[in-house]
């Protein structure tokens, strides 16, 4: 018994039990006086409450204590402990030997006591407990463990209790090496970092900088070269703790106890040792975390003694954003704290730090990196993925490759695997730029270099396709084409959207129709915004968000959204000159940089759309066009003289292209017409019917359908007032019911 201690709690209860027992003059210490004092011990009734009603359980210990009688105050006498209370200790300290706990604690006695046989401590405590007994012993383990109460020697006293209490809300950067990427580069902001340290006042660095650019990964570099001794005399030995805000708050129900934990973990941290560090990720949410109501009194304003102090020194990183946001208000805290800027790497510093790892995701994924898929994949994500940043953004990239690899070959049947007489043999699979290319596309939604050799193919009978479907106007095709095909070449401005066209020309001569084949096509999606919806000033607003204060704020722009969700699509802004003239500035940037910025300043990137705006702006001097000696002038022509009154110089001088659409001729229409009658034919073949038309039937439809000025829209209107009744009549009422043939 003598051997083993007890825990500097469980004295003091054991000390409160004899004092009780001397000052009611009870002639021995027993289990019941134990659980009385039990019963007054917060962490305890921290527990009980859960499982009984204490009051109760209270008022029958202390009926059971006053009947077992006290010692008369005239006679002298000497506390003795029972038999059952030595039974007790017994069984604890047993408890004790068979764990590897190394002193008795207060679980150890309640769990004790609940064996105990003919004690009304274990009777009174049962019957309370009813079948929730084991749950009960499991929770008070649980709690006084939480309560850093749980293995603490007799001599620690409260040191130690506040020892393993601050340890628990900190993380040391210097034992977890081992599960990060090592830090590559960064050498001129580590010896800034180091630098900052070393100062006598103000030794606190602040790291700000993007999400992903390696803010985190920058510390545990400093950590390991403390691990090795590469530091100043004054930083050898130092601990690197990470605070963990989420853990700290945790459970803080009443105003003091978050106080009281940041005083805890920084005592606990300096009194460690002179040299330590405390990390705070994120120290942006010191500021108003833990104040109540309208109390100046957050985190950050408790911290800033410890600041000033020089003793204990402090690393924060946050965003420029957040910086922004909430840090910079607090003016006291910026004033201690350096300020060190991590900027994103270069494309090859990025490349560089992809090399290095390349080792720890090859033994990971079991696969080879090639040099060419990881300088791709740090060149494809950078012009691909915007909203994020170097190197985060091409790690990710490789990470995902290598995991489709492995997926990939998971499914393979095991045989192709097997060697005759060693059994499974692990096969080396090799990540390729095509890889990347292809887990890219699906990632990012966009479709990165065109790898395969189908997508050239695609796009070398890209032309003929177009052409047998929009007839007459090939220049305007030959144009769009060309722009996209450039663009696959890698040709154009990276900086430029693929194409921004201008489509001008009469009604009715298939300028959207144009841009709703090529999507199809080009197996991409097609945005349509129709302008006349745009003609206020307020409402060209909504495309980038309406301003902070007006209503419609939270739900960002129409236009920025939607290129954010589809970035690889055929923009179509069908008639253009119906808008405010608002909306011919916002395009400028589009046109130029291929960026536009939302109400909320995020950015949407333009760079893999074919932007194609409509007009047919000076329609009504397209009439005009043949008048007088000069009468070979065509419309299409004679619009785009007005279009360079319309429009601004500058609007006009960003375009890649501005395309003229020729008017209706005798031909055209013709095809056109072939072209409408196939697509009615394919809406009957559906019914079972079959039309024949005689020719001096498409005759008198061509002539009704071809007029110059309102194109092939006319031509649909004679199909739906001439053709489409009768038939309609046939097969609803007529000899069509079941099918059939028709002549008109």
């Amino acid at each position: 018994m003598a051997e083993i201690k007890l825990t500097e709690r469980l004295n003091e209860l054991l000390q409160d039990s004899i004092e009780l027992c001397k000052e009611r003059r009870y002639e021995f210490i027993t289990p019941e006086v134990v659980l009385y004092e039990l019963l007054s011990e917060d962490v305890f009734v921290s527990v009980i409450d859960y499982y009984c009603d204490i009051t109760a359980l209270m008022e029958e210990v202390e009926n059971r204590l006053v009947e077992t009688g006290f010692v008369p105050y005239n006679l002298e006498y000497q506390l003795m402990p029972s038999e059952q209370y030595t039974q007790m200790l017994g069984k604890a300290s047993l408890q004790v030997i068979s764990s590897s706990a190394e002193a008795i604690d207060i679980p150890h006695v309640v769990a004790a006591m609940l064996e105990l046989e003919n004690s009304w401590a274990t009777y009174l405590l049962k019957k309370h407990l009813g079948d929730d007994e084991s749950e009960f012993i499991s929770d008070i383990i649980s709690t006084y463990e939480e309560a850093g109460q749980i293995d603490q020697e007799e001599e620690g006293g409260e040191h130690s209790e506040e020892a393993s209490g601050w340890r628990r809300l900190v993380t040391c950067m210097n034992d977890m090496l081992d599960q990060k990427n090592p830090l590559i580069g960064r050498e001129a902001e580590l010896e800034r970092t180091i630098q900052v340290l070393c100062r006598r006042d103000k030794n606190n660095p602040l790291h700000v900088g993007e999400p992903g650019v390696g803010k985190t990964a920058l510390i545990y570099g400093l950590a390991a070269r403390i691990n090795s001794g590469d530091v100043p005399e004054r930083l050898k030995g130092s601990k690197i703790y990470m605070l963990d805000l989420g853990t700290m708050l945790a459970g803080t129900q009443y105003r003091g106890d978050f106080e009281k934990r940041i005083k805890q973990v920084m005592d606990g941290v300096s009194g460690e040792s002179k040299n330590n560090i405390i990390y705070i990720d994120e120290i942006h949410n010191m500021v108003g975390a833990g104040a109540v109501g309208e109390s100046s009194m957050d985190a950050s304003n408790m911290l800033k003694p410890y600041l000033e102090r020089g003793d204990l020194r402090f690393i924060g990183s946050t965003t420029y954003e957040e910086y922004n946001k909430h840090f910079s208000r607090s003016k006291g805290l910026v004033r201690r704290f350096q300020q060190i800027d991590i900027l994103e790497p270069s494309i090859d510093e990025t490349v560089n730090i992809l090399m290095q790892l390349r080792p720890r995701y090859e033994e990971f994924h079991q696969v080879v990196y090639e040099d060419e898929a990881l300088r791709y994949a740090v060149e494809a994500s950078a012009k691909f993925i915007n909203d994020r940043f170097l190197p985060d953004k091409a790690i990710d990239l490789i990470d995902e490759a290598g995991a489709a690899l492995e997926v990939n070959q998971g499914d393979r049947s095991p045989d192709s695997q097997q060697s005759q007489n060693h059994g499974p043999v692990p096969m080396i699979h090799v990540v390729t730029k095509a890889l990347i290319a292809e887990v890219l596309a699906k990632t990012c939604k966009v479709e990165a270099m065109a790898t395969k050799e189908d997508d050239n193919e695609k796009l070398a009978t890209l032309n003929e396709h177009l052409l047998t479907q929009i007839y007459g106007q090939d220049e305007a095709i030959r144009q769009v084409v060309e722009a996209v095909q450039m663009s696959k070449a890698g040709l154009l401005d990276d900086n430029k959207p693929t194409a921004s066209l201008l489509f001008v020309g009469p009604t009715g001569v298939g300028k959207t129709e144009v841009a709703r084949v090529l999507a199809k096509e080009l197996g991409i999606e097609l945005l349509r915004f129709d302008m006349s919806e745009y003609t206020e000033k307020h409402t060209v607003a909504k495309l980038i968000g309406s301003p902070a204060g007006y209503v419609g704020y939270e739900d960002g722009g129409l236009l920025t959204d939607a290129i954010r969700k589809t970035p690889h699509c055929v923009l179509l802004l069908d008639e253009i000159e119906k808008a405010h003239q608002d909306i011919y500035n916002i395009l400028l940037q589009v046109m130029d940089y291929a960026k536009l910025t939302d109400n909320k300043g995020r950015k949407a990137d333009f760079r893999n759309v074919v932007l194609i705006m409509t007009s047919n702006a000076g329609a009504q001097f397209a009439g005009q066009a043949n008048i007088g000696f000069t009468g070979n002038v065509s419309r299409g022509e004679a619009m785009l003289k007005q279009v360079k009154k319309t429009f601004k110089p500058e609007f006009i001088n960003r375009l890649s292209g501005t395309v003229v659409f020729n008017d209706m001729d005798h031909h055209m229409a013709e095809l056109i017409l072939k072209k409408k009658l196939r697509e009615l034919q394919e809406k009957l073949t559906a019914k079972k019917v079959t039309l024949n038309l005689k020719d001096e039937t498409f005759a008198a439809l061509l002539k009704e359908g071809f007029t110059r000025d309102y194109g092939a829209r006319e031509m649909d209107r004679v199909i739906n007032q001439r053709l489409k009744p009768q038939l309609m009549r046939e097969i609803l009422f007529g000899s069509l019911k079941n099918g059939g043939e028709i002549t008109l």
